[in-house]
């Protein structure tokens, strides 16, 4: 079934207004008719089971036979901090983040990251990104589409998180596995959770002490050193799996 997600001003009693880009999108690359089942999500708690009403110039009215309260995200906000890796290996990260349950992602300019970006061009990589996300979130049946937000420095990133109840960093010479469990095993639904992860070659040590200062763990994530676009994904899933078994 297609997903597809409106806001809240889009929905009235008895039916939802389609509008935008998913309107081209239903009619001439679906070819979607009259009757067909849709699932359209507020971008906040709830699902919509529709059935295609009417199509009009600009947009598509789906008439609600569903609602579902039931939801599919996590019962905490996990925010991804990733420093801004090489070529496309960003856009495989945001769409297996989004996946996994991730409720933002933050790019992040350390010190080795290799990539740079001007405005423009970060404006364009943003627009990107955020399309890759919303297109995620249709496919795994999100409730929302995680915001991917425009680059920040990593004290910047430090600040952002500074008032989570939780943030990781995964780091070479952290302490051993145990550590880790025990770290993981505490994070606890309706938190902020926050996720460091280093572009290729890592964080400079600088970094890491910089993290330590504002209560950033340092975890080992097992004895293989993993790229970064393996990292993140590898922290996510053991969050997620955390978090959805209370």
């Amino acid at each position: 079934m297609h997903h597809f997600f409106v806001d809240k001003e889009q929905i009235s009693q008895d039916h939802i207004t389609i509008n935008g880009s998913d309107v081209n999108h239903i009619k001439n690359v679906l070819r979607m008719k009259q009757g067909e089942e849709i699932l359209i999500s507020n971008k906040e708690d709830r699902d919509y089971l529709c059935v295609i009403r009417d199509f009009q110039q600009d947009a598509v009215i789906a008439g609600i036979t569903e609602v579902r309260e039931e939801t599919t995200e996590l019962p905490s906000k996990v925010y991804l901090f990733q420093g801004l890796p090489k070529s496309d290996k960003m856009e495989l990260i945001i769409q297996k983040a989004v996946e996994l349950g991730v409720y933002e992602i933050i790019p992040v300019a350390t010190k080795r990251a290799i990539v740079k970006l001007d405005a423009k061009k970060e404006e364009s990589k943003l627009k990107r990104w955020q399309g890759i996300s919303e297109s995620a979130a249709k496919q795994s049946k999100r409730l929302v589409i995680p915001k991917v937000t425009g680059v920040m420095t990593f004290k910047e990133a430090i600040a952002f998180a500074s008032d989570f109840a939780c943030s990781i960093i995964p780091y070479e010479n952290a302490k051993g596995m145990q550590h880790t469990k025990e770290i993981i095993g505490k994070m606890k639904p309706g938190t902020s959770i926050g996720v460091f992860i280093g572009p290729e070659g890592g964080f400079e040590d600088k970094e890491i002490e910089q993290a330590l200062e504002n209560n950033i763990i340092p975890v080992t994530l097992g004895k293989r050193i993993l790229r970064t676009e393996t990292a993140g994904l590898t922290a996510l899933s053991v969050i997620m799996f955390q978090l959805e078994n209370d």
